[in-house]
């Protein structure tokens, strides 16, 4: 079969037929923190909207992070520049920088580590130019720290809630994850994360609805959608939402930065190639009860499972 660019690039998560909990991290390759895929305009125009109307909800720092945040700014655009030349421009005279962004036609000239000469904090204003939610987690006594961060497409969490949180207290209520060791398995892979070798991972998780601001805070807008789910409208309205993290230790702060890009895609879609369409439903099927609960699955997982049974015999 031909597929379609959307297919050909959505970054599908699973290699089994089977999932649990695990640190699914590969060396990045190529070591870019960013991508800029077709939904480019969408997202930026629907993140700038997000920070204009619920900016504490969607921005969060705090003062010592604020050389960690230039240091994620100079690399941002610095990957931008250099794998995305036709959309972006990076010219350095000293400390003096000009920033081009091509494709919202906006130019800024700032002066590096100088706050005053940016509109915004630097997280915030590179995080208005790029696709990814940025997080910044700052080292200190063995431990991380979520200190800073611009947040506006969450998978059903709060920037504000978790604000401040070590990595541990950040992943507490994941069902399992302290009782079977990973959060105390990941933190220590983090530690020993290296400036120069960034990580990349995929985290997956389902949607009803196509939203990509799934807060904590607008969960009774979201929320409820699961109860909608039928076998009928499965395929259309259920979304695989796949998370593209990618770990950067900075050399200079020895903050963390984390970089997250959402991708949504129907089941319909999906299901339109026959390995994925086979592998996926085998994962629901073995799915444990506490990961689809967390995930959010439980109220409308039979349905999805129906839809591919349907699928599969071709009766849709």
């Amino acid at each position: 079969m031909k597929l379609t660019e959307e297919l050909k690039r959505f970054p599908y998560p699973f290699k089994g037929d089977t999932y649990r909990y695990s640190n699914n991290s590969t060396l990045l390759t190529p070591p870019s923190s960013i991508e800029i895929t077709e939904g480019y305009l969408k997202d930026i125009k629907l993140k700038r909207s997000l920070l204009s109307e619920h900016h504490s909800r969607c921005f969060q720092s705090l003062p010592h992070t604020n050389k960690a945040q230039w240091e994620v700014l100079e690399l941002v655009m610095t990957n931008l520049a250099s794998y995305f030349p036709e959309s972006f421009s990076l010219k350095k005279e000293g400390r003096k920088h000009v920033f081009i962004n091509h494709i919202v036609q906006e130019e800024c000239e700032f002066i590096m580590g100088a706050d005053s000469t940016l509109l915004n904090k630097p997280l915030d204003f590179i995080g208005r130019h790029v696709q990814e939610d940025l997080i910044i987690m700052m080292q200190k006594d063995g431990d991380l720290y979520l200190d800073a961060g611009q947040l506006c497409f969450p998978a059903n969490w709060s920037l504000a809630f978790n604000h401040g949180m070590s990595f541990k207290n950040i992943h507490f209520p994941i069902p399992g994850f302290k009782e079977e060791g990973m959060d105390e398995r990941i933190l220590q892979f983090l530690l020993r994360l290296e400036a120069g070798n960034p990580w990349g991972r995929k985290n997956w998780s389902l949607m009803a609805g196509n939203r990509m601001d799934t807060s904590l805070e607008t969960f009774d807008v979201w929320g409820k959608d699961r109860k909608n789910v039928t076998v009928e409208n499965a395929g259309e309205f259920v979304h695989l939402r796949v998370e593209v993290q990618k770990l950067f230790r900075l050399p200079r702060s020895n903050a963390i930065l984390f970089t997250i890009h959402t991708h949504l895609l129907p089941i319909d879609k999906l299901t339109e190639i026959p390995e994925w369409r086979r592998q996926f439903y085998q994962i629901l099927v073995d799915l444990p009860s506490h990961i689809a609960e967390y995930k959010g699955i439980s109220l409308y997982k039979d349905k999805v499972l129906a839809y591919i049974e349907k699928k599969e015999e071709g009766v849709l």
